[in-house]
């Protein structure tokens, strides 16, 4: 999928989108203050590349700096309620439509909301 997408670039600019986009619209209000409670933001933009880049088919970036990719690991340390599962999947279907292809960003929406909706712990 990566290379489908336009590889690290692409990724680059779709998480930057994102992360733009949870910053400073409305409804990332709530998943910015998860962040805040939990680990902060300095690390969020890198790690989430390096964790895509993997759950792409790409180099594996999150393995090689922390032995694991589990999802429920990385997000067991805050409350997920399905409206913030939501919201995430809102902000990352705009990310996707201004910086993925059409049918790459449909696949891989359907992928996200999966990974999305197991974390709900709340």
């Amino acid at each position: 999928m990566i290379d489908r997408i336009g590889g690290e670039a692409a990724l680059h600019a779709m998480v930057t989108r994102f992360y733009d986009l949870m910053e400073t619209a409305p409804e990332g209000a709530r998943i910015m203050q998860m962040h805040l409670e939990g680990h902060g933001l300095a690390h969020v933009r890198p790690e989430a590349f390096d964790f895509l880049s993997g759950f792409f088919g790409g180099r594996r970036y999150y393995l090689e700096h922390h032995g694991h990719m589990n999802l429920r690991e990385i997000h067991a340390h805050v409350a997920i309620r399905l409206e913030d599962a939501e919201a995430w999947l809102g902000l990352m279907d705009r990310a996707m439509a201004e910086t993925i292809p059409g049918a790459e960003a449909a696949q891989i929406g359907q992928a996200f909301r999966r990974a999305a909706l197991a974390l709900v712990n709340a």
